[in-house]
């Protein structure tokens, strides 16, 4: 019985380009169509897809959407100091838009079911699932539904003439977009193994840093970084520039313990230095413009998006309210951050804004723009109901 036309999420690594073949052989399928979304990754990377796609599919896709993403999908991460578990996001943002990508594809495929290289235990399964679902469309994805080991696929890539990078001795996943680079898989996984520095390819490591700090100025409008050092740019080439001057300073590693969607625990490799600046500058000007309790709302705000960001649910009705929330906060979050940059660390130096909420006359020991005297009553009454408690405990 023929099975017709799949389309398969393709970045043209192990696990998506052995999943040609299966789709054929295992799953019967007459037609797989491949696609690859460029959300950042390097040059490289996009070209082996494509020439990998073009080899060993039927038909193939390359689709580039670096500044929708930027635009759509980083921004509002800054917007909302995006982080998981103290990390900034990135694979977790780029999913749902290549997920809406393929789901375009397939559409004008007339192609019922579509395909993904993501293993069982991961979190891309589920964000994926989530879009497509949404779509109607039915999922095929080998990886889980075969069980295959990493060392079952580079077997059957190599009894297939598929060329593919990872090697039994240095077995790393590598996911790459322009706001993260995330390192795992092997020895990696091993919560005790010491990393060697060769994982890393946007920053040096601290230790091998210039010895100067090096200080970036960057500019925000409505919450969204515009200018580095007084030079307007678009949010990739900011983006892209960034991660070039914090990398070098050895700024923006994460190795953490991460808590995935499933409840698995597992050991993370990042690389984001501009994400890490940025996220660093976005937060202290919201410190400057924002009133107390917009901040200790939006914290709340924050973690919620960020969890639902993380997990990929962007057509959840909550998340769409959240961000209405956040884009109203961030109308007056317009201002300059100063930054140091030095052997890993990011220090904020100093920051203004046409709407900051500071006052040098109110907070200054020498100046009497307010009587201090008028305090007093309003000292009284502090702690009252506390202070009431502790008499009665000591009676």
């Amino acid at each position: 019985m023929e099975k017709g036309k799949v389309v398969l999420a393709f970045s043209g690594g192990l696990d998506t380009s052995i999943c040609v073949p299966l789709l054929r052989e295992h799953y019967g399928f007459d037609e797989v169509v491949t696609v690859a979304v460029d959300v950042g990754q390097p040059e490289e990377d996009i070209q082996r897809a494509t020439t990998k796609g073009r080899l060993l599919a039927d038909q193939h896709y390359t689709i580039d959407v670096k500044e929708r993403f930027v635009d759509e999908y980083i921004f509002p991460s800054i917007k909302a100091n995006g982080s998981y578990e103290g990390y900034p996001m990135g694979t977790a943002l780029a999913r749902p838009l290549i997920a809406e990508e393929i789901v375009r594809i397939a559409g004008e495929e007339g192609a019922r079911c579509i395909a993904h290289g993501c293993t069982g235990k991961g979190n891309d399964q589920l964000r994926f699932d989530f879009i497509f679902r949404a779509a109607g469309y039915e999922i095929i994805a080998p990886m889980r539904e075969m069980n295959l080991t990493r060392e079952w696929e580079i077997r059957y890539a190599e009894e297939h003439n598929i060329p593919v990078t990872v090697v039994k001795e240095k077995p790393y996943s590598i996911d790459e977009n322009c706001w993260s680079r995330s390192i795992e898989g092997g020895k990696l996984e091993n919560p005790s193994f010491h990393p060697p520095d060769d994982i890393y390819a946007w920053t040096v490591s601290p230790k091998d840093a210039p010895d100067t700090m090096e200080e970036v100025s960057i500019e925000f409008e409505k919450g969204v970084p515009v200018a580095l050092d007084g030079e307007r740019l678009t949010g990739l080439a900011l983006i892209k520039r960034l991660n070039l001057i914090a990398g070098r300073n050895g700024v923006g590693r994460n190795d953490m313990i991460e808590d995935r969607i499933l409840g698995i625990k597992a050991r993370e490799i990042y690389e984001h230095p501009a994400a890490t600046v940025l996220l660093a500058a976005h937060g202290d000007l919201e410190r400057l413009v924002l009133t107390r309790s917009e901040l200790a709302f939006k914290r709340i705000v924050d973690d919620r998006w960020s969890e639902l960001g993380y997990m990929g649910l962007v057509h959840e009705p909550l998340f769409h309210a959240l961000n209405a929330f956040v884009d109203t906060t961030q109308e007056r979050v317009t201002g300059t951050v100063d930054v140091g940059l030095y052997k890993g660390s990011v220090r904020v130096l100093g920051r203004s804004s046409a709407s900051m909420l500071y006052s040098d006359d109110l907070v200054s020991f020498d100046t009497v723009s307010i009587d201090q005297n008028h305090s007093v009553g309003f000292s009284t009454y502090f702690g009252l109901q506390a202070r009431l408690c502790k008499n009665l405990k000591n009676r």
